[in-house]
């Protein structure tokens, strides 16, 4: 823990429900708008129980001190004469229970822009407040893959028998940080269970909304938390979001042929995974760490340049 969040009351930052039920053993997803977020992944699966599940608010951070406006102003309505409406940014803690009645929550809204540590030290304090079993973050990441493959995923967690089914594609790399990142550090120092799931998005598809993402992180989140959610909906937007690109694949033959070359490094990577070796002889093909790292900043500098 740092200096700084030694001598800082983390209760300061949130205001709590005093009527919540009992919260021992719960969940928490994190999922923050503002970093890197991969066809969308990671806020289709906050919007889909948002708009699939009842909640209620369970708490609310002071966003005066978090964000900044004038990065990211918000939305304001002028109607003829006079100021008519403000959309205030949100970032709280919402309850929700699945389709067994199980309590979990969720934690979303803009990322701080402020005091990543006390925001980290915040958040453990409500994990130990209500007794929560874990922590989980999800997102979507740019890859070079194919969308006519399955999905892989990145997970990684504070204890490694938590992501213990995920095969481990990356080794060692530097990307830019985050206040989740950040987060799920700080609780792993801490002894507490936290997990993380990346969403592989095809490269080519990183700025549309992709819900096939969303459904692969809904199904990752779903076994790691124990949780029963109502998928249809997703795996229906999912659906049609796949018959438009299959169409638009057959109409450009430039198009298609990239979607090949993917397909092909595809297969020998997941060749050379079962024979358990990184020695095939294509799997240069494969990016670095450093060809990651660069795909994450230019990925996060398109999104500040339009305006994210």
């Amino acid at each position: 823990m740092t200096q700084e969040a030694k001598v800082f009351d983390p209760e300061e930052l949130y205001e709590v429900d005093s009527e919540l039920p009992e919260l021992t053993g719960a969940v928490l997803l994190h999922q923050l708008d503002g970093f890197v977020d991969a066809g969308l992944a990671g806020k289709a699966v906050s919007e889909h129980l948002e708009s699939r599940l009842e909640y209620t608010v369970a708490a609310r951070f002071d966003v005066d001190r978090l964000i900044d406006y004038r990065a990211r102003r918000p939305m304001m309505t002028f109607a003829a004469d006079h100021w008519a409406g403000y959309e205030a940014p949100e970032l709280a803690v919402k309850l929700f229970h699945d389709e067994a009645g199980t309590p979990f929550l969720l934690l979303t809204g803009p990322e701080p822009d402020h005091e990543w540590e006390r925001y980290a030290a915040a958040v453990r304090s409500l994990v130990e407040r209500w007794e929560l079993r874990m922590v989980v973050s999800y997102q979507g990441i740019p890859m070079g893959a194919p969308h006519t493959r399955p999905l892989g995923v990145t997970a990684h967690a504070t204890r490694k028998e938590l992501v213990g089914e995920y095969q481990q594609v990356l080794n060692r790399l530097q990307v830019p940080g985050s206040a989740t990142g950040l987060t799920e550090f700080r609780l792993g120092e801490a002894g507490h269970d936290a997990v993380g799931f990346a969403a592989h998005v095809p490269h080519y598809l990183a700025q549309s909304r992709y819900p096939a993402a969303g459904v692969t992180l809904l199904g990752s989140i779903s076994r790691v938390a124990g949780l029963s959610v109502p998928d249809e909906a997703l795996v229906e937007s999912a659906r049609r979001t796949d018959a438009e690109i299959a169409r638009q694949v057959a109409e450009s033959d430039e198009v298609a042929e990239v979607v090949r070359a993917l397909e092909q490094q595809y297969d020998t990577f997941v060749e050379a995974m079962d024979r358990k070796s990184l020695l095939a002889e294509e799997v240069e093909q494969m990016p670095t760490a450093e060809e990651l790292g660069a795909e994450f900043e230019r990925f996060l500098a398109e999104q500040q340049d339009r305006g994210e």
